[in-house]
């Protein structure tokens, strides 16, 4: 019996592939000319997928955090993090896949509405405690964060409605501190 090889993010088994697991990796960069650039390069070059990219400014002034979500066995991974800590610019990098941590994802929808499914559609926005943030005649465009799992539901709602637009944020997300009860 022949298997096919492993690609990158999965592991050869001898009951067949190993699922790649979804982890998220935070990374501390100097907000330089070409950080970016050296960082979505490496994960080409190397044949590993971004699944959700976001990169914003920290507390800090010249440093940004970049919010990677990707898939991979734990080779993968750790092989990913070796190779983003040899970058120049990178100040930290951690896997927040096995610690504690909060994630939200932003997400806005454009949904065709008639008069008769506004009420319908203002309805599932509430339950998910979305904004309406733009409205017209035909339209409307609803704002909602949350987990992954929350973004897709939102989405899934709406699908019948006719979906117009959609613009999502990839996943934010910081490591919790505070790890007792309360």
């Amino acid at each position: 019996m022949s298997q096919s090889p492993a690609t990158p993010g999965s592991r050869s088994t001898e009951g067949g592939e190993e699922k790649a697991k979804r982890h998220t990796i935070s990374i501390l960069v100097e907000d330089k000319f070409g950080a970016f650039n050296r960082i979505a390069g490496m994960f080409a070059a190397k044949g590993y997928n971004i699944d959700s990219l976001s990169v914003g400014p920290t507390e800090d002034e010249g440093v940004s955090r970049m919010t990677i979500v990707t898939r991979g066995d734990d080779q993968i991974i750790e092989q990913i993090t070796k190779q983003l800590n040899k970058l120049i610019d990178i100040i930290k990098v951690v896997d927040l896949t096995f610690e504690s941590f909060v994630e939200r994802e932003l997400v806005l929808v454009k949904v065709g509405t008639t008069t008769e499914t506004r009420p319908e559609i203002m309805q599932i926005a509430e339950i998910f405690r979305a904004k309406v943030v733009d409205i017209s005649p035909r339209t409307l465009t609803l704002e909602a964060t949350g987990s992954q799992q929350k973004v897709d539901a939102i989405i899934k709602m709406l699908k019948p409605f006719a979906i117009k637009e959609i613009a999502r944020t990839g996943r934010v997300a910081l490591k919790r501190e505070f790890q007792g009860e309360v």
